[in-house]
């Protein structure tokens, strides 16, 4: 299997990937400001399972045909970046919702659909596609045998650490939250704000990435 001085250059790497915000991270942000401590904790878990899909498509040679096509990479890419635009119109088009979603006078958001938009949000994610397809199987030791399984298990020191770093900058975003709590006003800003770093966000994932 994979040797430790290779999980842990990977770990380290992985940290230095993760640690600068992505699409993942700012999602995790913006759904922490809209929905609270809960919404972005599930919003990390379907996250690390979309990536985690990554991992599994990478160990059965998918991610060598994503990382080689463009068509396929930009596919995938604008994908991702129109769920999030859809996701901060919608938003911005429910920010008076939030104080009655507090006080239990509106709709709950369920936790399987939060769960399924941090995994869309995880699985398109292009820094972690190409993080994936270019850079995991360099770690992994040919002569050990059991390719795949090494991916695997280089992919789940990945997401740990992924676990670790988004669940802190959610639950930052959501203490800072509080705040807001006590004013409807603030509370629509708040889901405003996370509407429109949605749609950013997603303009961004569209625009930037490979350009070959």
């Amino acid at each position: 299997m994979v040797s430790t001085d290779r999980l842990l250059a990977f770990a380290a790497m992985s940290f230095l990937l993760i640690v600068v915000p992505g699409p993942s991270v700012l999602f995790v942000v913006g759904r922490a400001l809209a929905q609270g401590r809960r919404a972005a904790l599930t919003t990390v878990l379907g996250n690390t399972l979309g990536a985690y899909v990554l991992v599994v498509a990478v160990a059965l040679g998918v991610g060598a045909v994503v990382e080689r096509s463009v068509v396929v990479f930009t596919a995938l890419k604008l994908v991702g970046a129109a769920y999030l635009v859809y996701l901060g119109v919608k938003a911005i088009r429910q920010r008076g919702a939030l104080q009655a979603s507090f006080t239990g006078e509106g709709p709950g958001r369920g936790s399987l659909r939060t769960l399924w938009d941090g995994f869309v949000v995880g699985v398109a994610n292009p820094k972690t596609i190409v993080f994936f397809a270019a850079v995991l199987p360099q770690f992994v030791d040919p002569g050990r045998g059991h390719v795949a399984l090494q991916m695997l298990l280089l992919g789940l020191v990945f997401n740990v650490v992924a676990i670790v770093s988004d669940s802190t900058w959610g639950l930052i975003a959501a203490t800072a939250r509080g705040w807001f709590v006590s004013s409807p006003r603030r509370l629509a800003m708040v889901g405003g704000a996370g509407g429109v770093a949605m749609i950013g966000l997603g303009v961004s994932v569209a625009v930037t990435g490979r350009k070959d």
